[in-house]
């Protein structure tokens, strides 16, 4: 039997996470079979082709990186060293390395150590004592402290005598961001191209103030820096309270040019692209940013956020709303990740679930495709309601990255469609991306109701079932597209997300993802003949400098 302990403290700013209970044990088929959810993957890319002065960055960006690692730490769980401290098996540490504490991320976020509470939906972002009621009737009258609590960049606490506060993340991680910030100074002396440098020093500065808005705009005008980070507290997956909280996060990139060389031309079609959305004018009326761009790259370290549980497989950035609209995004391909990915788990999948006469059309081109459209689309549809109330992002507050990942998937495969009618996808077949993307579904549904990506892809499965967009043989149980209605599908879901967005529709996003979120019998039943045969939900990574072959 595999045993741990339950450690005495797990404190962090005083949350206590675990319950007190009795010594517990795991069987070791338990533990193996938590571990067997992922596979290891070597992460590396060629660094040949870098300078002296580049190869000796790279260490200095993960050392920044590995800062934010610490950070999301605390900002997910709490006290890292508590936690593994009170763990004895070593396969049970491993796992709750991989989920960034005692919760297991590709199961709905449940408890996988015994005696352990439920994951709090804010969590340790918010007090675990707090309801959503007491945070939004905090502070009437005085809205700029609201305002504060409810920034991407605050962790809310309690005062001694129990009020609420917002404390900025460059006080609450002085520690960790200060570290970051001298790493990537350090770095900025090393840089070769003179926007990358200005990149590093600004988000050096922000993350020591909390203001973010220079870098992102330093980071959208960069054009020709072969060495990349993304870094810092970007996404809101995490907090599941309300999306307020932004977790940190590092990503440390070598650009793939020749990959990145077939992109560029589809960012200038995002405009006409707009307009065509099967949605009324007000609903498509802003105008994506002109400075977008999108290109391919092989990642060389993750830290933080996006290494947790399922691993990203593309970046669509800056999250910022104005820098959006002014600039547009970058659309970052993780080209190594991405292909770990396929060959490891998609195309076994594919062998389990989809029709054998469909299978030929299972291609890493058509995965690439569908992962870069997906990302390209983020940009389409509105930022802001059509009421003019406020952002998309605040109306649907903890509802809203679902509903964004739901869009992004649906309009990448209309914008893949579109292009492929109007010749610009060259002799490529369509099909090929139809049944590559019915694959990928039961790929991200694996990644569970904690998800984002995980709940999206439930909710379309179930809404192109309703369609008839593919059908299922219930003799073998193999899956195949039905291509004469899978057009008429992606309109309709596309409409019905874009609406949502637009009206703010937060009680109608509820609902939705109530009818179509479930995983019913069926569906279940696939998913596990995936699990027992072998196939891996994910993967993790050996990474860092010994990996790369670089001094540390």
């Amino acid at each position: 039997m595999r045993r741990y302990k339950l450690p005495t403290s797990l404190a962090f700013l005083g949350w206590l996470a675990i319950t007190c209970g009795p010594r517990a044990e795991l069987t070791s088929e338990a533990v193996d079979g938590l571990l067997a959810k992922y596979i290891t993957v070597d992460l590396t890319a060629d660094l040949s082709h870098l300078s002296d002065s580049q190869r000796r960055m790279l260490p200095l960006l993960i050392e920044a990186a590995q800062a934010m690692d610490e950070v999301f730490w605390l900002q997910a769980y709490g006290d890292k060293g508590a936690l593994l401290d009170g763990i004895d098996d070593p396969g049970l540490r491993r796992f709750a390395l991989i989920n960034y504490g005692p919760w297991d991320r590709l199961a709905g976020n449940e408890p996988f150590l015994p005696g352990v509470a439920s994951k709090p939906p804010g969590a340790n972002f918010y007090p675990a004592d707090m309801t959503a009621e007491e945070f939004q009737n905090a502070y009437p009258g005085l809205p700029e402290r609201h305002t504060a609590l409810a920034s991407l960049y605050t962790m809310v606490r309690r005062t001694p005598e129990g009020e609420l506060i917002a404390v900025p993340y460059s006080e609450a991680f002085a520690e960790q961001y200060g570290r970051a910030a001298a790493k990537l100074r350090e770095a900025a002396e090393l840089a070769e191209d003179t926007g990358f440098q200005r990149y590093l020093t600004l988000r050096a500065e922000a993350l020591l103030s909390d203001n973010y808005l220079a870098s992102d705009l330093a980071w959208m005008d960069m054009k020709n820096n072969l060495i990349d980070i993304v870094i810092g507290p970007i996404e809101t997956y995490e907090d599941k309270l309300f999306g307020y909280k932004a977790a940190s996060e590092a990503y440390v990139l070598i650009k793939d040019r020749e990959w990145s060389a077939r992109l560029g031309r589809y960012v200038a079609m995002l405009p006409e692209l707009q307009r065509g959305l099967p949605v009324p004018p007000e609903y498509k009326s802003e105008r994506p940013g002109s400075d977008s761009d999108l290109n391919a790259y092989d990642v060389i370290y993750y830290a933080g956020d996006c290494n947790s549980g399922a691993k990203t497989i593309a970046i669509n950035l800056p999250n910022d709303e104005q820098v959006q609209l002014e600039k547009g995004t970058r659309r970052l391909q993780l080209k190594n990740t991405m292909r770990a990915k396929f060959d490891r788990i998609l195309q076994p999948i594919s062998a389990v679930l989809i029709d054998p006469q469909q299978r030929s059309h299972i291609t890493f081109e058509a995965f690439f495709a569908n992962t870069m459209f997906h990302e390209v689309a983020h940009g389409l549809g509105i930022k802001n309601t059509i009421d003019g109330s406020g952002t998309v992002r605040a109306a649907l507050r903890d509802r809203a990255s679902a509903l964004e990942e739901g869009k992004a998937d649906v309009l990448g495969l209309y914008m893949i469609a579109e292009l492929h009618r109007q010749g610009e996808l060259g002799d490529s077949d369509l099909m090929d991306n139809y049944v590559t993307f019915l694959a990928s579904i039961f790929r991200s549904i694996r990644f569970g109701a904690a998800s984002a990506h995980g709940i999206a892809n439930t909710i379309r499965f179930n809404f192109f079932k309703e369609q008839g967009a593919f059908s299922r043989d219930d003799a073998t149980g193999f899956y195949r597209i039905s291509r004469g209605q899978v057009k008429a599908a992606v309109a309709a879901l596309s409409e019905r997300i874009l609406r949502f967005q637009g009206d703010g529709d937060y009680p109608g996003v509820v609902a939705f993802v109530e009818q179509y979120g479930r995983i019913g019998p069926v569906l279940q039943q696939d998913l596990d003949r995936l699990s027992t045969a072998g196939i891996p939900v994910d993967i993790v990574f050996q990474q860092g400098p010994a990996v790369l072959g670089l001094d540390p």
